[in-house]
């Protein structure tokens, strides 16, 4: 393991220990918190005697990708015969699958606004949520989600699904955008995942050019517009980290053939063959050059300009991105 894979993993490990103590100040001890704890302990003190990441049964080597996915992982998968690794692979192949049919449709028109997004998982499933819903026949409001579940993998993946049931439930009772995130933030800890939570932004494009925004925790949206690249950034906690909170709403009024654009952070973390990092200023410069595009041809120059910046590199992060244009 190289030893920046290894510096990484132990401040994730680090961070969601001091996660994990929050959530025992705020709910008490409870044995699933406590299960967590221990769990980071083991890890942290495999690292101090420099046996993480070599498999406690066969003694090789485990896949930096692998920890990444799960930094508690104490095996490879030599325990699994050739029977029972195809039945995994098949498992995998399934869940891809159903969450491919858990996205919306990847164009959307409706009321004046124009969307498209791009979900690329960085294994057989992804921790990204990425959603559009359309309210009326045609001339209703246009609802979307961009959010990042911490961690990666299936545990990942199953929270995914709880965030794209659960935001297309509560928009259908009708509900303001602060009360869906608080709604969300409340299953999620109701759940006792203390060490799963998620940065989300979802909003409401109106019919006149309005944009409502509610952030909780996530990358800032950048609104491309005639003459400069606009951050949006009030923000929240992310959600299913810590008890009752409140969210709120901010709005911004978009000019017809301006762009709103939303992404995870598997777009600005993407690291090169040199650990150079994307970065919001490269994203930035990105939008300036290219903000009078479509929705569409937009999402391709982003992951193209990225391609080149990578340059061969196999990104190490599920990623995301949506932009919502105004129609000219």
């Amino acid at each position: 393991m190289s030893p920046e894979t290894a510096a990484s993993l132990r401040t994730k490990l680090i961070d969601r220990r001091q996660l994990l103590e929050k959530a025992v100040a705020e709910r008490g001890s409870l044995d699933d918190i406590v299960r967590l704890v221990e769990q980071v302990d083991a890890a942290l003190r495999r690292m101090d005697t420099g046996t993480y990441g070599t498999c406690s049964v066969c003694g090789e080597s485990i896949e930096e990708t692998d920890l990444e996915r799960n930094p508690f992982v104490e095996y490879c998968l030599c325990q699994l015969n050739d029977q029972q690794q195809q039945a995994l692979q098949h498992d995998l192949d399934l869940a891809q699958r159903i969450q491919r049919g858990l996205l919306p449709p990847q164009d959307v028109r409706v009321a004046g606004w124009e969307a498209h997004y791009r979900y690329q998982p960085a294994g057989p499933v992804s921790g990204d949520y990425c959603d559009l819903v359309t309210t009326g026949d045609g001339d209703g409001d246009l609802y979307f989600a961009v959010a990042d579940v911490s961690g990666k993998g299936v545990a990942a993946a199953l929270l995914m699904a709880h965030l794209n049931a659960s935001f297309r439930s509560l928009i259908q009772v009708g509900l303001p955008l602060p009360e869906i995130l608080a709604r969300q933030n409340r299953m999620l800890l109701d759940h006792h995942l203390p060490s799963q939570y998620a940065t989300l932004v979802c909003g409401r494009a109106r019919q006149g050019g309005v944009i409502e925004i509610c952030n909780a925790g996530h990358w800032p949206p950048l609104v491309a517009r005639r003459d400069r690249i606009e951050a949006l950034e009030e923000s929240g906690l992310p959600i299913g980290m810590i008890g009752e909170r409140r969210y709120e709403t901010a709005s911004v009024r978009l000019e017809p053939g301006e762009t709103l654009f939303l992404y995870t952070d598997g777009l600005v973390e993407a690291r090169d063959g040199d650990d150079s990092e994307f970065g919001a200023s490269r994203l930035g410069d990105l939008l300036t050059r290219h903000r009078a595009l479509a929705p569409r041809a937009l999402a391709d120059a982003c992951l193209e300009t990225l391609g080149e910046f990578l340059r061969g590199s196999r990104p190490s992060d599920d990623l995301s991105l949506m932009a919502i244009r105004r129609e000219a």
